[in-house]
């Protein structure tokens, strides 16, 4: 289980502060997956970056019961000076699994070849995006935290390898998504959410979450 209780997040621009939640409650349970559908610009991976522990309340609480992903394209953690193989094996001892395992899956999937013994900090913003994601596969979670804004990779025998994977994964795993747009949602959720102006509103189900989106947008 993930659950907000009475959550606040806000900051200040510069000539104004800006509400991304306003005493926020909900609660996200496993084997409910859950879309939230907000305008771009309204704090989307705050909310996703609060759910992976990256980022703090103002003030509430935030609770976890159970194993949840940092975001999918998550691009921290990782120390450029370091090689891939440096950096895997010590993400490896982080999260308690076998450094060999997590060396060998990493190296296998982002396909990077050589580079996987450089520093990262020698990558293409597309290399780092392959290595981040396939530590990230490397790893079994119950929820699934994903971004659309999230970076992106044009390989395609990458895609076609990551996309199986993490298909596999979400069959039994519950999955947080947040979007602009309801299609984005569809294949994944049936509960969705709506946030507007710090308000985080809960629906039964993705279509009436859309409704009130589409009216108010």
């Amino acid at each position: 289980m993930l659950e907000f209780d009475n959550v606040s997040k806000s900051f200040w621009t510069g000539k104004q502060r800006k509400v991304i939640l306003d005493r926020a409650s909900f609660r996200v349970e496993l084997g409910n997956s859950l879309g939230i559908l907000a305008p771009n610009g309204t704090g989307k991976t705050t909310v996703i970056n609060m759910m992976a522990g990256l980022e703090k309340p103002d003030e509430g609480t935030i609770r976890k019961s159970c194993r949840v992903s940092f975001p999918l394209g998550f691009m921290g953690g990782v120390v450029n000076k370091h090689t891939a193989r440096e950096n895997a094996r010590f993400i490896a001892r982080l999260y308690g699994i076998d450094p060999d395992y997590m060396e060998a899956f990493s190296r296998w999937l982002s396909g990077i070849n050589e580079y996987f013994d450089m520093p990262v900090g020698t990558y293409s913003s597309g290399m780092r995006a392959r290595f981040c994601f396939s530590l990230l596969l490397a790893l079994e979670f119950d929820i699934y935290l994903i971004d659309e804004g999230m970076p992106g990779t044009t390989d395609a025998e990458f895609n076609r390898k990551a996309g199986s994977i993490l298909r596999e994964r979400l069959e039994n795993a519950t999955v947080v998504i947040v979007s602009h747009q309801a299609s984005t949602l569809e294949k994944f959720c049936k509960s969705a959410a709506v946030i507007r102006d710090g308000q985080f509103v809960m629906f039964d189900s993705l279509e009436e979450a859309k409704a009130t989106y589409d009216y108010e947008t």
